[in-house]
């Protein structure tokens, strides 16, 4: 606690104890291994401590359960702590979420008072200096506020206003790549003119680390963008030269509203318009720095800031080398359900739908859970491409997420993954995948996936999807459903096993189809269509 001095900031050689929250998200799961470089200890705040289990870093930090709008779990939370960042907001939660975002600034800076916590660092978004709070989208109003809150806590603040991102795996980048990649020849909405000062990544990376040793007197706001302003219509030209693609013919109109360009955004790029809609009314007004003060406390080191160019090169270089190490997605859905699988005492005496298949498979198991692991995405899901694509559709043109966001990695998962429109609930290598449905649905919806056999005897997939109903409209959901399950679920099992069969050979060393070789049996059926009381 102060004695009513100001002392200097920390020493350079002191390792500072950094509480991060967010660090499931985009920024946050990229801040940490920087913060652990820096020679600083971490802890971090998170609703879902499993979605951590499979980071690199897992294992040299501190991981706490709980929320930030929870003042019990911040206040343990704070314990002990010189610097903490506040990188949660509730982007696209829908009504109420600046009430959300208002509650849970003033119970972290409320907190992080009480214990004494030297410096906190929040990064919100560039807004126009010239433009009312009331003019401004709900999105950037929130982060402002969020901002203020925190600068009026008593504890020393250093809000970081960031526009564009540009980074593998952002919301902003994400978009700008797929509507330009996709789309030779696009009718655009009038905020492509809008002027912007984009970010790289990695220099948003280097000033967050870096304000941890801000001195103690420092308590506002800074401005931080790369070295260009450009429109939006000049990004997405200079993407287009950056990735090697024929030039993009672009044609503005007057008629597409913010509403409107986060549909058209929702159905060309995998970000939904849920999340789409903040990021596009945020285009509305001019985003330029107006001054470059952190540059007294953390200057730029050669080749920093980093050029629109080079940002874009590097990101794109990060996904051809499945190097994406957070995306927009690495945070859950707003609204998804995040109960646990069925299998709790909480359970017990609620409809459970089950529909479970096995196949025995004459190939190794490692071979077989390459295929498993390797699903989704690119890959796809194994039976009837039409019936998940439409399932994908429906679910956009309701709001939900969609098949479209694909995979962080062509080839490896990890706890808290996005899968198109599943996430990793539970990932034990080798053996067993849960996935747990983020789309639309009057119910809670998993997909499990084993593989078992011992080594020298047959291997068996074991596939498992369930459903929990919420109401009369969750029952009816199923049974409407069920009569595709053959297709869809059966022909699953079947392709999984046959394209294993097919890349690699059978643990006695003969190729599939070869003389002698054991063909697989056929599908099981459905152990269990029914409704099952219990676990």
């Amino acid at each position: 606690m102060s004695d009513g001095t100001t002392p200097a900031g920390p020493k350079a050689g002191d390792g500072l104890t950094c509480l991060v929250t967010g660090a499931t998200g985009y920024i946050g799961g990229r801040l940490v291994p920087e913060l652990l470089d820096a020679g600083h200890r971490v802890r971090c705040l998170v609703r879902t401590p499993e979605k951590l289990r499979d980071h690199p870093w897992a294992g040299r930090v501190e991981i706490l359960r709980g929320d930030v709008t929870d003042a019990e779990s911040v206040a343990r939370a704070m314990d002990g702590v010189d610097v903490a960042y506040y990188l949660v907001h509730a982007l696209g939660t829908g009504r109420g979420f600046e009430e959300t975002d208002r509650a849970a600034a003033r119970i972290f800076a409320g907190q992080a008072r009480r214990a004494g916590v030297g410096r906190l660092v929040y990064l919100g978004g560039l807004t126009p200096g010239c433009v009312p709070g009331h003019e401004l989208s709900p999105h950037l109003r929130s982060r402002a506020e969020v901002g203020r809150v925190l600068l009026a806590s008593g504890v020393p603040t250093a809000v970081l206003r960031a526009a564009v991102i540009i980074g593998s795996g952002s919301a902003s980048f994400e978009m700008l790549r797929y509507l330009t990649e996709r789309l030779p020849v696009m009718v655009t909405p009038r905020w492509v003119h809008t002027r912007i000062q984009p970010i790289a990544v990695r220099d948003v990376l280097r000033l967050l680390t870096g304000c941890a040793r801000l001195p103690r007197e420092v308590n506002r706001t800074f401005d931080i963008g790369g070295p260009e302003v450009l429109t939006y219509l000049d990004m997405m030209r200079r993407y287009a030269s950056a990735a090697d693609l024929p030039r993009r013919l672009i044609l503005p109109v007057p008629v597409l509203t913010p509403r409107l360009s986060s549909y058209w955004v929702g159905l060309v790029t995998p970000v939904p318009a849920s999340i789409a809609r903040p990021l596009t009314e945020s285009l509305r007004h001019e985003v330029v720095c107006r001054e470059r003060d952190i540059e007294q406390y953390v200057p730029s080191p050669p080749g920093h800031p980093i050029g629109f160019d080079r940002a874009v090169r590097l990101a794109l270089q990060r996904v051809r080398d499945a190097q994406v190490t957070t995306r927009w997605s690495s945070a859950s859905v707003p609204g998804a359900p995040s109960d646990p699988l069925p299998t709790d005492p909480d359970w017990a005496g609620g409809s459970l739908y089950t529909d479970v298949r096995e196949r025995e498979a004459d190939v190794s198991r490692e071979a077989l859970w390459q295929v498993v692991e390797g699903i989704g995405g690119e890959h796809g899901w194994y039976s009837f491409p039409l019936a998940w694509a439409v399932r994908g559709w429906l679910d956009r043109l309701v709001g939900g997420v969609g098949l479209r966001r694909g995979r962080r990695d062509a080839r490896h998962l990890r706890t808290g993954d996005s899968l198109d429109f599943w996430r990793v609930e539970e990932i034990a290598h080798g053996r067993l995948l849960r996935l747990r449905a983020e789309m639309r649905l009057p119910g809670l919806a998993w997909l499990e996936m084993s593989v078992d056999g011992d080594d020298g005897g047959p291997v068996r997939y074991r596939q498992r999807a369930l459903f929990h109903p919420h109401g009369l409209l969750g029952h009816l959901y199923w049974w409407g459903v069920s009569p595709w399950h053959a297709v869809v679920f059966g022909g699953m099992a079947r392709n999984i096993v046959r394209t294993a069969e097919r890349a690699a050979p059978p643990p006695g060393g003969r190729a599939p189809g070869a003389p002698g070789a054991a063909t697989a049996p056929g599908d099981r059926g459905a152990v269990s269509r029914r409704a099952t009381e219990g676990g």
